[in-house]
């Protein structure tokens, strides 16, 4: 048993200590690189957890509570029911609607007309410069003046630009804002979105090899058939990041919908963030306000999740073929 064992056991010389204290070594210096890497980070690590994970976990104990703030002492455990009367609520879901109709509609056509503008500025032309400048400036402007422009300058029932401009067609005095909510907030939404789509979808243009263009129009290919073939097929990842991206920030909007129609007539146009506002600080429901929010949370990471492991295995599977 000792010879087997001596057999298989490599002896102890002097260089294999020698080169096992050099590994060791080197695993310490390397353990030691990377905390140096990562301290820089760690103020803002702590900060985010400060922030964001604390109040989440209050938010979580609050949603377990039945607590009105109008009702002193009336604080008290409450279990899952928050949740349940979250699920069993009418408005809630009419809301939770709103919402969807909202980030979708307002994704679509703000991909939409962001790719056509960055085709548009694909193209060299004078003043191209310029246009982009323009056109990325509403990107820029804060969403309360933003909001405030469309309700006073676009949509007022009689000052409005967009009344005026359809009064030779025989459009009256509209009250956009009444009429029509939702897509009110929406055409808001789509005016500052659409900016961010456009510089995202032309990233991805100047990115596409110019030499598979110039093979393709020499073999006969037409215009339609490059951006069929060869152009949105190489696009579909800048376009399905911009959706993500876009869809995850439209889901905390709470601006518009405060500033253009206070989530009115009714919840016409009110959307998560606003409603929750409304339960909590209008309804001092504190208990039910932090069961939406995380019900609101937990299925914003859900899908966001899926969708951008998706979007990275899209992008790792390009780059390993490529």
């Amino acid at each position: 048993m000792s010879q087997s064992v001596a057999e298989v056991a490599p002896p102890s010389t002097p260089e294999s200590r020698k080169a096992a204290v050099l590994k060791s070594k080197r695993q310490h210096i390397s353990r030691a690189e990377g905390w140096r890497r990562r301290g820089p980070l760690l103020p803002a690590l702590i900060f985010m957890i400060v922030v964001t994970q604390i109040p989440f976990v209050f938010t979580l104990y609050y949603s377990t509570q039945s607590w009105n703030l109008v009702r002193p002492g009336s604080q008290k455990f409450n279990g899952l029911n928050n949740y349940v009367d979250v699920f069993k609520d009418s408005q809630f879901r009419s809301v939770a609607l709103n919402t969807v109709i909202m980030i979708v509609g307002t994704v679509i056509i703000s991909v939409f007309l962001g790719l056509l503008l960055a085709l548009l500025l694909d193209r060299k032309f004078l003043g191209r410069g310029i246009v982009r400048t323009l056109l990325i400036t509403p990107f820029l402007v804060t969403p309360v003046a933003a909001a405030l422009i469309w309700k006073t300058t676009m949509f007022d029932p009689v000052f409005g630009l967009i009344n005026f401009v359809l009064k030779p067609f025989g459009v009256g005095q509209v009250d956009w804002i009444s009429k029509y909510p939702l897509p009110a907030v929406m055409a808001d939404l789509v005016w500052q979105w659409t900016p961010f789509m456009m510089l995202l979808i032309l990233a991805g243009l100047q990115s596409m090899p110019r030499d598979i263009l110039e093979a393709a129009r020499v073999d006969g290919a037409g215009s339609f058939a490059l951006f069929r073939e060869l152009t949105l097929p190489h696009l579909r990842r800048f376009i399905e990041l911009g959706a993500v991206l876009g869809a995850v920030y439209l889901v905390n909007t709470f601006d518009a919908v405060y500033m253009m129609t206070s989530g009115g007539p009714g919840v016409a146009s009110s959307n998560l963030p606003y409603y929750i506002y409304q339960r909590a600080f209008l309804g001092f429901d504190i208990g039910q306000a932090a069961a939406m929010g995380v019900v609101t949370v937990v299925a914003t990471i859900i899908i966001s999740t899926l969708a951008l492991r998706l979007i990275f295995k899209s992008f790792s599977g390009t780059e390993e073929a490529a």
